[in-house]
Protein backbone atom coordinates (compact mmCIF):
# COMPACT_ATOMS: atom_id res chain seq x y z
CA UNK A 1 0.00 0.00 0.00
CA UNK A 2 1.25 3.50 -0.76
CA UNK A 3 2.17 5.95 1.98
CA UNK A 4 -0.68 6.41 4.45
CA UNK A 5 0.25 10.05 5.02
CA UNK A 6 -1.51 11.81 2.13
CA UNK A 7 -0.55 15.40 2.93
CA UNK A 8 2.72 17.06 1.99
CA UNK A 9 5.37 16.55 4.69
CA UNK A 10 7.22 19.52 6.20
CA UNK A 11 10.92 18.69 5.79
CA UNK A 12 11.72 19.37 9.46
CA UNK A 13 9.29 16.57 10.39
CA UNK A 14 10.45 13.97 7.85
CA UNK A 15 11.34 11.29 10.43
CA UNK A 16 8.73 8.55 10.02
CA UNK A 17 6.96 7.98 13.34
CA UNK A 18 4.40 5.36 14.36
CA UNK A 19 2.50 6.44 17.50
CA UNK A 20 1.05 3.47 19.41
CA UNK A 21 -1.79 4.11 21.85
CA UNK A 22 -4.57 2.00 23.37
CA UNK A 23 -6.99 4.87 22.80
CA UNK A 24 -7.50 7.87 20.51
CA UNK A 25 -10.13 10.58 20.99
CA UNK A 26 -10.20 11.91 17.43
CA UNK A 27 -13.92 12.58 17.07
CA UNK A 28 -17.13 11.94 19.00
CA UNK A 29 -18.23 9.45 16.36
CA UNK A 30 -15.12 7.24 16.68
CA UNK A 31 -15.64 5.75 20.14
CA UNK A 32 -12.25 4.15 20.81
CA UNK A 33 -11.28 6.17 23.90
CA UNK A 34 -12.01 6.38 27.62
CA UNK A 35 -10.58 9.68 28.85
CA UNK A 36 -7.48 11.80 29.25
CA UNK A 37 -4.97 9.46 27.56
CA UNK A 38 -7.19 9.32 24.50
CA UNK A 39 -7.90 13.07 24.55
CA UNK A 40 -4.14 13.69 24.58
CA UNK A 41 -3.51 11.22 21.74
CA UNK A 42 -6.31 12.79 19.70
CA UNK A 43 -4.87 16.28 20.07
CA UNK A 44 -1.42 14.94 19.16
CA UNK A 45 -2.77 13.40 15.95
CA UNK A 46 -4.55 16.63 15.01
CA UNK A 47 -1.44 18.72 15.60
CA UNK A 48 0.69 16.26 13.63
CA UNK A 49 -1.68 16.99 10.74
CA UNK A 50 -1.54 20.76 11.35
CA UNK A 51 2.28 20.70 11.31
CA UNK A 52 2.44 18.28 8.36
CA UNK A 53 4.44 15.70 10.32
CA UNK A 54 5.24 12.24 8.98
CA UNK A 55 3.25 10.35 11.61
CA UNK A 56 0.72 7.54 11.70
CA UNK A 57 -1.27 6.46 14.75
CA UNK A 58 -1.65 2.77 15.61
CA UNK A 59 -4.51 1.66 17.83
CA UNK A 60 -7.32 -0.84 18.27
CA UNK A 61 -10.81 -0.70 16.82
CA UNK A 62 -12.84 -1.49 19.95
CA UNK A 63 -16.09 -3.16 18.91
CA UNK A 64 -17.95 -1.87 21.96
CA UNK A 65 -15.77 1.12 22.81
CA UNK A 66 -15.12 1.81 26.49
CA UNK A 67 -18.76 1.85 27.58
CA UNK A 68 -21.84 3.99 27.02
CA UNK A 69 -22.67 5.97 30.14
CA UNK A 70 -26.39 5.87 30.81
CA UNK A 71 -28.79 5.81 33.77
CA UNK A 72 -30.86 3.18 35.55
CA UNK A 73 -34.53 3.85 36.25
CA UNK A 74 -33.57 5.42 39.59
CA UNK A 75 -31.15 7.72 37.66
CA UNK A 76 -28.00 6.05 39.04
CA UNK A 77 -25.15 5.18 36.69
CA UNK A 78 -25.77 2.43 34.15
CA UNK A 79 -22.99 0.97 31.99
CA UNK A 80 -24.09 -0.18 28.55
CA UNK A 81 -22.16 -1.86 25.75
CA UNK A 82 -23.38 -1.22 22.22
CA UNK A 83 -21.62 -2.51 19.13
CA UNK A 84 -20.16 0.28 16.99
CA UNK A 85 -19.98 0.53 13.20
CA UNK A 86 -17.94 2.98 11.13
CA UNK A 87 -18.43 3.59 7.41
CA UNK A 88 -15.53 6.05 7.14
CA UNK A 89 -12.78 3.47 7.72
CA UNK A 90 -11.01 2.00 4.70
CA UNK A 91 -10.22 -1.69 4.30
CA UNK A 92 -6.81 -2.32 2.68
CA UNK A 93 -7.58 -6.07 2.82
CA UNK A 94 -4.63 -6.80 5.08
CA UNK A 95 -4.52 -9.52 7.74
CA UNK A 96 -1.66 -10.30 10.10
CA UNK A 97 -1.28 -13.12 12.63
CA UNK A 98 -0.22 -12.90 16.26
CA UNK A 99 0.20 -15.75 18.72
CA UNK A 100 -1.85 -15.44 21.89
CA UNK A 101 -1.60 -18.13 24.55
CA UNK A 102 -0.11 -20.52 22.00
CA UNK A 103 -2.87 -20.00 19.46
CA UNK A 104 -2.72 -18.06 16.16
CA UNK A 105 -5.09 -15.09 16.10
CA UNK A 106 -5.99 -13.25 12.90
CA UNK A 107 -5.86 -9.44 13.08
CA UNK A 108 -7.72 -7.39 10.48
CA UNK A 109 -6.25 -3.99 9.60
CA UNK A 110 -8.39 -0.92 8.89
CA UNK A 111 -7.27 2.62 8.07
CA UNK A 112 -8.76 5.98 8.97
CA UNK A 113 -7.43 8.45 6.37
CA UNK A 114 -6.19 11.84 7.52
CA UNK A 115 -8.86 13.67 5.47
CA UNK A 116 -11.74 12.24 7.54
CA UNK A 117 -11.20 14.35 10.65
CA UNK A 118 -8.09 16.40 9.85
CA UNK A 119 -5.62 14.27 11.78
CA UNK A 120 -2.67 12.03 11.15
CA UNK A 121 -3.95 8.75 9.67
CA UNK A 122 -4.80 5.89 12.01
CA UNK A 123 -4.13 2.17 11.56
CA UNK A 124 -6.74 0.32 13.60
CA UNK A 125 -6.64 -3.36 14.49
CA UNK A 126 -9.46 -5.79 15.21
CA UNK A 127 -9.67 -9.49 16.03
CA UNK A 128 -13.49 -9.37 15.91
CA UNK A 129 -13.74 -11.14 12.55
CA UNK A 130 -15.27 -14.48 11.41
CA UNK A 131 -11.86 -16.09 10.89
CA UNK A 132 -11.33 -16.20 14.67
CA UNK A 133 -13.04 -18.25 17.35
CA UNK A 134 -15.30 -16.48 19.85
CA UNK A 135 -12.63 -16.03 22.52
CA UNK A 136 -10.18 -14.50 20.05
CA UNK A 137 -12.88 -12.18 18.75
CA UNK A 138 -13.47 -10.80 22.25
CA UNK A 139 -9.86 -9.52 22.54
CA UNK A 140 -10.82 -6.27 20.81
CA UNK A 141 -14.35 -5.99 22.18
CA UNK A 142 -13.84 -3.65 25.15
CA UNK A 143 -11.18 -1.04 25.86
CA UNK A 144 -9.34 -1.93 29.10
CA UNK A 145 -11.11 -5.26 29.57
CA UNK A 146 -10.94 -6.15 33.29
CA UNK A 147 -9.96 -9.77 32.61
CA UNK A 148 -6.18 -9.98 33.00
CA UNK A 149 -5.56 -12.48 30.22
CA UNK A 150 -7.71 -10.47 27.82
CA UNK A 151 -5.83 -7.29 28.74
CA UNK A 152 -2.49 -8.96 27.99
CA UNK A 153 -3.88 -10.26 24.70
CA UNK A 154 -4.92 -6.71 23.81
CA UNK A 155 -1.36 -5.54 24.40
CA UNK A 156 0.02 -8.33 22.21
CA UNK A 157 -2.36 -7.33 19.43
CA UNK A 158 -1.47 -3.63 19.75
CA UNK A 159 2.30 -4.07 19.98
CA UNK A 160 3.14 -7.10 17.85
CA UNK A 161 0.10 -6.83 15.60
CA UNK A 162 0.72 -3.11 15.09
CA UNK A 163 4.31 -3.59 13.91
CA UNK A 164 3.26 -6.40 11.58
CA UNK A 165 0.39 -4.31 10.23
CA UNK A 166 2.71 -1.44 9.33
CA UNK A 167 5.06 -3.87 7.60
CA UNK A 168 2.19 -5.44 5.65
CA UNK A 169 1.07 -1.96 4.59
CA UNK A 170 4.64 -1.31 3.38
CA UNK A 171 5.10 1.60 5.77
CA UNK A 172 8.69 2.44 6.64
CA UNK A 173 9.06 3.50 10.28
CA UNK A 174 12.04 5.22 11.88
CA UNK A 175 10.64 5.71 15.40
CA UNK A 176 8.05 3.71 17.35
CA UNK A 177 6.42 5.85 20.05
CA UNK A 178 4.69 4.01 22.91
CA UNK A 179 2.05 6.26 24.48
CA UNK A 180 2.06 4.46 27.86
CA UNK A 181 3.41 0.92 28.24
CA UNK A 182 0.51 -1.02 26.70
CA UNK A 183 2.31 -1.43 23.35
CA UNK A 184 5.50 -2.83 24.94
CA UNK A 185 5.32 -6.16 23.01
CA UNK A 186 6.31 -4.18 19.92
CA UNK A 187 9.95 -4.16 21.12
CA UNK A 188 9.99 -7.97 21.06
CA UNK A 189 8.68 -7.94 17.49
CA UNK A 190 11.31 -5.35 16.52
CA UNK A 191 13.93 -7.67 17.99
CA UNK A 192 13.31 -9.95 15.01
CA UNK A 193 14.44 -7.14 12.72
CA UNK A 194 17.15 -5.39 14.72
CA UNK A 195 18.52 -8.51 16.50
CA UNK A 196 19.74 -6.78 19.68
CA UNK A 197 18.03 -4.63 22.30
CA UNK A 198 20.76 -2.04 21.83
CA UNK A 199 19.69 -1.65 18.20
CA UNK A 200 15.98 -1.75 19.06
CA UNK A 201 16.37 1.09 21.57
CA UNK A 202 17.50 3.47 18.84
CA UNK A 203 14.03 3.20 17.30
CA UNK A 204 11.78 3.32 20.39
CA UNK A 205 10.58 6.16 22.65
CA UNK A 206 8.10 6.06 25.51
CA UNK A 207 5.71 8.45 27.26
CA UNK A 208 4.78 7.74 30.89
CA UNK A 209 1.55 9.45 31.92
CA UNK A 210 0.91 8.73 35.57
CA UNK A 211 2.53 8.18 38.96
CA UNK A 212 -0.48 6.08 39.98
CA UNK A 213 0.25 2.40 40.62
CA UNK A 214 -2.89 1.36 38.73
CA UNK A 215 -1.63 3.21 35.68
CA UNK A 216 1.74 1.44 35.74
CA UNK A 217 0.47 -1.98 34.81
CA UNK A 218 2.00 -5.13 36.31
CA UNK A 219 1.51 -8.81 35.46
CA UNK A 220 3.01 -12.09 36.55
CA UNK A 221 6.01 -12.55 34.26
CA UNK A 222 5.25 -16.26 33.70
CA UNK A 223 1.71 -15.40 32.62
CA UNK A 224 3.10 -12.81 30.19
CA UNK A 225 5.43 -15.42 28.70
CA UNK A 226 2.58 -17.93 28.41
CA UNK A 227 0.35 -15.37 26.68
CA UNK A 228 2.94 -14.54 24.02
CA UNK A 229 3.86 -11.10 25.35
CA UNK A 230 7.56 -11.75 24.66
CA UNK A 231 6.86 -12.89 21.09
CA UNK A 232 8.31 -16.39 21.44
CA UNK A 233 11.58 -15.37 23.08
CA UNK A 234 12.41 -17.40 26.16
CA UNK A 235 11.67 -15.77 29.48
CA UNK A 236 15.19 -16.42 30.68
CA UNK A 237 16.63 -14.71 27.62
CA UNK A 238 14.45 -11.62 28.13
CA UNK A 239 15.24 -11.46 31.84
CA UNK A 240 18.97 -11.72 31.23
CA UNK A 241 18.96 -9.14 28.45
CA UNK A 242 16.93 -6.63 30.47
CA UNK A 243 18.49 -7.49 33.86
CA UNK A 244 14.94 -7.65 35.17
CA UNK A 245 14.06 -10.70 37.25
CA UNK A 246 11.01 -9.59 39.28
CA UNK A 247 8.10 -12.00 39.27
CA UNK A 248 5.77 -9.04 38.81
CA UNK A 249 6.73 -7.50 35.49
CA UNK A 250 5.93 -3.76 35.29
CA UNK A 251 5.24 -2.52 31.76
CA UNK A 252 6.60 0.92 32.62
CA UNK A 253 9.92 -0.55 33.76
CA UNK A 254 10.06 -2.71 30.65
CA UNK A 255 9.46 0.36 28.48
CA UNK A 256 12.11 2.41 30.31
CA UNK A 257 14.63 -0.38 29.71
CA UNK A 258 13.87 -0.77 26.00
CA UNK A 259 13.55 2.86 24.85
CA UNK A 260 16.22 5.36 23.88
CA UNK A 261 14.36 8.12 25.68
CA UNK A 262 11.21 8.62 27.74
CA UNK A 263 9.21 11.64 28.75
CA UNK A 264 6.98 12.68 31.60
CA UNK A 265 4.04 14.97 30.86
CA UNK A 266 4.69 18.07 33.00
CA UNK A 267 7.62 19.66 34.79
CA UNK A 268 6.37 18.42 38.17
CA UNK A 269 5.78 14.95 36.73
CA UNK A 270 9.33 14.92 35.32
CA UNK A 271 10.66 15.26 38.89
CA UNK A 272 8.14 12.76 40.29
CA UNK A 273 8.87 10.18 37.56
CA UNK A 274 12.65 10.44 37.88
CA UNK A 275 12.35 9.98 41.64
CA UNK A 276 9.82 7.16 41.24
CA UNK A 277 11.99 5.16 38.81
CA UNK A 278 15.47 6.20 40.02
CA UNK A 279 16.38 2.68 41.13
CA UNK A 280 15.56 1.03 37.79
CA UNK A 281 18.86 -0.33 36.50
CA UNK A 282 19.61 0.41 32.84
CA UNK A 283 16.66 2.70 32.25
CA UNK A 284 16.68 5.52 29.72
CA UNK A 285 16.54 9.18 30.66
CA UNK A 286 13.15 10.76 31.44
CA UNK A 287 12.71 14.31 30.17
CA UNK A 288 9.70 16.59 30.49
CA UNK A 289 7.34 17.46 27.65
CA UNK A 290 4.20 18.99 29.10
CA UNK A 291 0.94 17.77 27.60
CA UNK A 292 -1.20 20.11 25.51
CA UNK A 293 -4.50 20.23 23.62
CA UNK A 294 -5.36 21.10 20.04
CA UNK A 295 -6.92 24.57 19.88
CA UNK A 296 -8.32 24.04 16.38
CA UNK A 297 -10.52 21.26 17.75
CA UNK A 298 -11.42 22.62 21.18
CA UNK A 299 -11.88 26.38 20.88
CA UNK A 300 -15.20 28.05 20.10
CA UNK A 301 -14.48 30.03 16.93
CA UNK A 302 -16.84 33.00 17.57
CA UNK A 303 -15.41 33.36 21.09
CA UNK A 304 -11.90 33.37 19.66
CA UNK A 305 -12.91 35.93 17.05
CA UNK A 306 -14.29 38.23 19.76
CA UNK A 307 -10.97 37.93 21.60
CA UNK A 308 -8.94 38.71 18.49
CA UNK A 309 -11.15 41.71 17.67
CA UNK A 310 -10.81 43.05 21.26
CA UNK A 311 -14.57 43.04 21.77
CA UNK A 312 -15.23 42.61 25.48
CA UNK A 313 -18.97 42.80 24.95
CA UNK A 314 -18.64 40.09 22.30
CA UNK A 315 -16.78 37.82 24.72
CA UNK A 316 -19.46 38.30 27.39
CA UNK A 317 -22.30 37.74 24.94
CA UNK A 318 -20.73 34.65 23.38
CA UNK A 319 -19.94 33.09 26.76
CA UNK A 320 -23.58 33.55 27.80
CA UNK A 321 -24.68 31.90 24.56
CA UNK A 322 -22.34 28.96 25.19
CA UNK A 323 -23.70 28.64 28.72
CA UNK A 324 -27.24 28.48 27.35
CA UNK A 325 -26.20 25.65 24.99
CA UNK A 326 -24.76 23.74 27.95
CA UNK A 327 -27.83 24.44 30.07
CA UNK A 328 -30.07 22.95 27.40
CA UNK A 329 -28.20 19.68 27.98
CA UNK A 330 -28.54 20.13 31.75
CA UNK A 331 -32.29 20.62 31.38
CA UNK A 332 -32.58 17.67 29.01
CA UNK A 333 -30.78 15.31 31.38
CA UNK A 334 -31.95 16.60 34.78
CA UNK A 335 -35.06 18.75 34.31
CA UNK A 336 -33.27 21.74 35.87
CA UNK A 337 -33.16 25.21 34.32
CA UNK A 338 -29.87 27.03 34.95
CA UNK A 339 -29.30 30.76 34.46
CA UNK A 340 -26.66 32.20 32.12
CA UNK A 341 -26.22 35.09 34.58
CA UNK A 342 -25.08 32.77 37.40
CA UNK A 343 -21.48 31.69 37.82
CA UNK A 344 -21.16 28.07 36.75
CA UNK A 345 -18.51 25.75 38.20
CA UNK A 346 -17.71 22.47 36.48
CA UNK A 347 -15.84 19.45 37.82
CA UNK A 348 -15.49 17.05 34.87
CA UNK A 349 -12.85 14.38 34.18
CA UNK A 350 -12.27 10.70 34.86
CA UNK A 351 -14.07 9.78 38.08
CA UNK A 352 -11.48 8.34 40.45
CA UNK A 353 -10.82 8.81 44.17
CA UNK A 354 -7.45 10.62 43.98
CA UNK A 355 -8.96 13.34 41.75
CA UNK A 356 -11.39 14.03 44.63
CA UNK A 357 -14.71 14.73 42.89
CA UNK A 358 -16.32 15.04 46.33
CA UNK A 359 -13.93 17.65 47.75
CA UNK A 360 -16.58 20.34 47.36
CA UNK A 361 -18.88 18.45 49.74
CA UNK A 362 -16.12 17.52 52.23
CA UNK A 363 -17.70 19.94 54.75
CA UNK A 364 -21.34 19.39 53.92
CA UNK A 365 -22.65 22.25 56.05
CA UNK A 366 -20.39 24.70 54.22
CA UNK A 367 -21.40 23.22 50.86
CA UNK A 368 -25.08 23.61 51.78
CA UNK A 369 -24.56 27.29 52.60
CA UNK A 370 -22.72 27.80 49.30
CA UNK A 371 -25.60 26.29 47.35
CA UNK A 372 -28.09 28.60 49.12
CA UNK A 373 -26.01 31.77 48.84
CA UNK A 374 -28.41 34.41 47.48
CA UNK A 375 -25.83 37.23 47.37
CA UNK A 376 -23.43 35.22 45.23
CA UNK A 377 -25.45 32.34 43.74
CA UNK A 378 -23.64 29.41 42.15
CA UNK A 379 -24.41 26.54 39.80
CA UNK A 380 -22.28 23.39 39.92
CA UNK A 381 -22.05 20.58 37.38
CA UNK A 382 -20.23 17.25 37.73
CA UNK A 383 -19.47 14.85 34.90
CA UNK A 384 -17.02 12.04 34.15
CA UNK A 385 -16.69 8.30 33.65
CA UNK A 386 -15.58 5.96 36.44
CA UNK A 387 -13.77 2.76 35.51
CA UNK A 388 -16.44 0.08 34.96
CA UNK A 389 -15.06 -2.07 37.78
CA UNK A 390 -14.23 0.72 40.25
CA UNK A 391 -17.08 0.26 42.72
CA UNK A 392 -15.84 3.10 44.92
CA UNK A 393 -15.84 5.62 42.06
CA UNK A 394 -19.25 4.46 40.84
CA UNK A 395 -20.59 4.88 44.38
CA UNK A 396 -19.18 8.43 44.51
CA UNK A 397 -20.86 9.24 41.21
CA UNK A 398 -24.19 7.85 42.44
CA UNK A 399 -23.90 9.67 45.78
CA UNK A 400 -23.54 12.96 43.92
CA UNK A 401 -26.57 12.10 41.77
CA UNK A 402 -28.59 11.41 44.92
CA UNK A 403 -27.38 14.64 46.51
CA UNK A 404 -28.24 16.65 43.39
CA UNK A 405 -31.93 15.83 43.81
CA UNK A 406 -31.99 18.24 46.75
CA UNK A 407 -30.58 21.24 44.85
CA UNK A 408 -32.03 22.98 41.81
CA UNK A 409 -28.58 24.48 41.08
CA UNK A 410 -26.61 21.18 41.09
CA UNK A 411 -26.42 18.72 38.22
CA UNK A 412 -24.59 15.47 37.50
CA UNK A 413 -24.40 14.68 33.79
CA UNK A 414 -23.82 11.37 32.02
CA UNK A 415 -22.36 10.71 28.59
CA UNK A 416 -18.95 12.26 29.27
CA UNK A 417 -17.34 11.95 25.85
CA UNK A 418 -15.80 14.48 23.46
CA UNK A 419 -18.98 16.41 22.64
CA UNK A 420 -20.13 16.82 26.24
CA UNK A 421 -16.59 17.63 27.33
CA UNK A 422 -16.39 20.42 24.74
CA UNK A 423 -19.81 21.72 25.77
CA UNK A 424 -18.77 21.85 29.43
CA UNK A 425 -15.48 23.61 28.71
CA UNK A 426 -17.14 26.19 26.50
CA UNK A 427 -20.12 26.74 28.79
CA UNK A 428 -18.45 26.92 32.21
CA UNK A 429 -17.08 29.96 34.05
CA UNK A 430 -14.83 27.99 36.42
CA UNK A 431 -13.05 24.70 35.67
CA UNK A 432 -12.33 23.04 39.01
CA UNK A 433 -9.38 20.65 39.41
CA UNK A 434 -8.85 19.01 42.81
CA UNK A 435 -6.33 16.10 42.67
CA UNK A 436 -4.10 15.20 45.59
CA UNK A 437 -0.81 16.94 44.90
CA UNK A 438 1.88 14.98 42.95
CA UNK A 439 -0.73 12.46 41.80
CA UNK A 440 -1.95 14.37 38.74
CA UNK A 441 0.76 13.96 36.12
CA UNK A 442 -0.68 16.67 33.86
CA UNK A 443 -4.46 17.12 33.91
CA UNK A 444 -5.05 18.51 30.43
CA UNK A 445 -8.80 19.20 30.65
CA UNK A 446 -8.13 22.64 32.11
CA UNK A 447 -6.12 23.62 29.03
CA UNK A 448 -9.04 23.29 26.64
CA UNK A 449 -11.29 24.95 29.25
CA UNK A 450 -8.94 27.96 29.41
CA UNK A 451 -8.98 28.13 25.60
CA UNK A 452 -12.71 28.80 26.00
CA UNK A 453 -12.41 31.46 28.73
CA UNK A 454 -13.26 29.10 31.59
CA UNK A 455 -10.98 30.07 34.46
CA UNK A 456 -8.85 27.22 35.79
CA UNK A 457 -9.28 26.88 39.57
CA UNK A 458 -6.82 24.24 40.67
CA UNK A 459 -4.56 22.53 43.13
CA UNK A 460 -0.90 23.32 42.31
CA UNK A 461 -0.21 20.08 40.47
CA UNK A 462 0.30 18.84 36.91
CA UNK A 463 0.39 21.54 34.24
CA UNK A 464 -1.26 24.23 36.40
CA UNK A 465 1.90 25.71 38.03
CA UNK A 466 3.47 26.13 34.58
CA UNK A 467 0.50 28.20 33.42
CA UNK A 468 -1.15 29.88 36.37
CA UNK A 469 -0.68 33.48 37.43
CA UNK A 470 -3.00 33.46 40.42
CA UNK A 471 -5.70 36.09 40.05
CA UNK A 472 -4.51 37.03 36.55
CA UNK A 473 -5.26 34.08 34.24
CA UNK A 474 -6.27 31.41 36.79
CA UNK A 475 -6.99 30.77 40.45
CA UNK A 476 -4.66 28.57 42.52
CA UNK A 477 -5.60 26.65 45.64
CA UNK A 478 -2.98 26.83 48.40
CA UNK A 479 -2.00 23.19 48.51
CA UNK A 480 -1.23 20.88 51.43
CA UNK A 481 2.10 19.11 51.82
CA UNK A 482 1.94 15.78 49.98
CA UNK A 483 3.59 14.04 52.93
CA UNK A 484 0.62 14.75 55.22
CA UNK A 485 -1.93 12.01 55.92
CA UNK A 486 -4.71 11.94 53.35
CA UNK A 487 -7.35 13.17 55.81
CA UNK A 488 -5.20 16.18 56.69
CA UNK A 489 -4.55 16.95 53.02
CA UNK A 490 -8.26 16.83 52.27
CA UNK A 491 -9.09 19.08 55.22
CA UNK A 492 -6.44 21.64 54.31
CA UNK A 493 -7.18 21.67 50.58
CA UNK A 494 -10.93 21.90 51.10
CA UNK A 495 -10.62 24.90 53.39
CA UNK A 496 -8.20 26.66 51.04
CA UNK A 497 -10.49 25.97 48.07
CA UNK A 498 -13.63 27.23 49.77
CA UNK A 499 -11.91 30.32 51.20
CA UNK A 500 -10.68 31.30 47.73
CA UNK A 501 -14.07 30.56 46.16
CA UNK A 502 -16.16 32.45 48.72
CA UNK A 503 -13.83 35.38 49.42
CA UNK A 504 -12.18 36.01 46.06
CA UNK A 505 -13.84 34.31 43.08
CA UNK A 506 -17.53 34.92 43.73
CA UNK A 507 -17.17 38.59 44.74
CA UNK A 508 -14.99 39.25 41.69
CA UNK A 509 -17.46 37.63 39.29
CA UNK A 510 -20.47 39.53 40.60
CA UNK A 511 -18.87 42.88 41.54
CA UNK A 512 -16.25 43.48 38.85
CA UNK A 513 -17.17 41.98 35.48
CA UNK A 514 -14.59 44.17 33.75
CA UNK A 515 -11.80 42.51 35.76
CA UNK A 516 -13.36 39.08 35.21
CA UNK A 517 -13.35 39.58 31.45
CA UNK A 518 -9.71 40.63 31.68
CA UNK A 519 -8.98 37.26 33.35
CA UNK A 520 -10.89 35.47 30.62
CA UNK A 521 -8.76 37.16 27.96
CA UNK A 522 -5.51 36.46 29.79
CA UNK A 523 -6.52 32.80 30.12
CA UNK A 524 -7.33 32.46 26.42
CA UNK A 525 -4.15 34.21 25.31
CA UNK A 526 -1.73 32.66 27.80
CA UNK A 527 -2.85 29.06 27.33
CA UNK A 528 -2.18 29.16 23.59
CA UNK A 529 1.47 30.17 24.01
CA UNK A 530 2.55 26.94 25.68
CA UNK A 531 -0.41 24.59 25.82
CA UNK A 532 -1.58 24.37 22.23
CA UNK A 533 -0.51 20.89 21.13
CA UNK A 534 1.44 22.21 18.12
CA UNK A 535 4.15 23.13 20.66
CA UNK A 536 4.02 19.63 22.14
CA UNK A 537 4.08 17.87 18.75
CA UNK A 538 7.08 19.98 17.69
CA UNK A 539 8.98 19.16 20.90
CA UNK A 540 8.38 15.44 20.46
CA UNK A 541 10.06 15.57 17.07
CA UNK A 542 13.02 17.61 18.21
CA UNK A 543 13.60 16.20 21.69
CA UNK A 544 12.39 12.60 21.40
CA UNK A 545 12.56 11.47 17.78
CA UNK A 546 15.40 13.46 16.20
CA UNK A 547 17.84 13.66 19.16
CA UNK A 548 18.30 17.41 18.89
CA UNK A 549 18.22 17.83 22.68
CA UNK A 550 16.17 20.16 24.83
CA UNK A 551 16.71 23.78 23.92
CA UNK A 552 14.81 24.98 26.95
CA UNK A 553 13.67 23.54 30.25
Amino acid sequence: MKNLVHYEIDSQYATKVAYFSMEFAIDQSLKIYSGGLGFLAGSHMRSAYDLEQHMVGVGILWSYGYYDQDRHKDRTLDLKYTRKYYSFLEDPEVRVTVNVNGQPVQVKVLVMPSRVFGSAPLVLLTTDIPENDFLSRTITHKLYDPNEETRIAQEVVLGIGGVKALESLNQKVDIYHMNEGHALPLVFELLNTYKTFEAVREHVVFTTHTPEKAGNEEHNVYLLAQMGFFNGYSLKEIQNELHYYDEKFCLTIGALKTSKRANAVSKIHEKVANKMWKNVDGRCEIIGITNAQNRRFWVDKPLLRALEEHEDYGIIARKKHLKKILFEEVANQTGKVFSADTITIVWARRFVEYKRPELLIYDFERFHKLMHNTTYPVQIIWAGKPYPNDAGAINMFNELIELSHGYKNMAVLTGYELNLSKMLKQGSDIWLNTPRVTREASGTSGMSASMNASIHFSINDGWHPEFAKDGVNAFSIATADASLPIHDQDHYDHKAMMDKLENVILPLYYNDMKEWVKMMKYAMNDVVREFNSTRMAHQYYKWMYDDEGQVEK
